[in-house]
């Protein structure tokens, strides 16, 4: 066996990490994905599988406030912005779900805008 490239190591983390997790109706999974480029973060209740609010820095929405900011300040604006969503859509606490990813840098941020917009974890 060679060695694993960092993505099956962070899909084995987040393998573990969802083991533990769920999200329901009361109190749903805010899920985050980090690509090179962008942050996606989800409101999601596995109960149903249903995704109950998104936002992301390629959100229609919010695109035009991301230019010329760095990835942290957009990934603070993406979680203020999921946080928002999920209390119009009566939503103010969640389970956080890092999705594999070290709880630093832009995960970070966006966990501490979600955070400053309502949500609890």
């Amino acid at each position: 066996m060679g060695k694993k490239s960092r993505n099956q190591q962070r899909l084995r983390r987040h393998a573990r990490i969802r083991h533990k997790l769920r999200g329901t109706a009361e109190r749903p999974r805010l899920n985050i994905y980090r690509s090179l480029e962008n942050i996606y973060a989800q409101v999601i209740n596995d109960d149903e599988g249903v995704t109950i609010v998104s936002a992301s820095t390629i959100d229609r929405e919010l695109a035009p406030q991301m230019v010329g900011k760095s990835g942290v300040e957009a990934a603070k604006l993406v979680g203020l912005a999921v946080a928002q969503r999920a209390k119009e859509a009566g939503i103010s606490k969640v389970v956080f779900d890092r999705g594999g990813f070290l709880y630093h840098g832009r995960v970070k941020a966006l966990a501490e805008g979600a955070r400053e917009g309502g949500l609890e974890f």
